[in-house]
């Protein structure tokens, strides 16, 4: 099985949850166990539920699994 991609992870169907509040980051995991940050700066003046559609949050997957692939290098 290669690499999950970003496609992988906000497919149809797929959610994301709400696991905790630390450092000024709301924090999410993904069907599949993939925890990625929402900052609070951009939580301002929207609605950010306990239980979302992952390809909402997709903006924020995105750039936490761009960081982490970046730190492996």
């Amino acid at each position: 099985m290669g690499e999950v991609t970003l496609r992988d992870r906000v497919r149809p169907g797929l959610k994301v949850y709400f696991t905790h509040y630390a450092g000024g980051e709301l924090w999410y995991r993904t069907d599949d166990g993939f925890e990625f940050p929402v900052p609070i700066s951009d939580a301002e003046g929207g609605t950010f539920l306990a239980t979302e559609k992952a390809i909402l949050l997709m903006r924020y997957i995105r750039k936490h699994m761009e960081m982490l692939a970046a730190s492996k290098n």
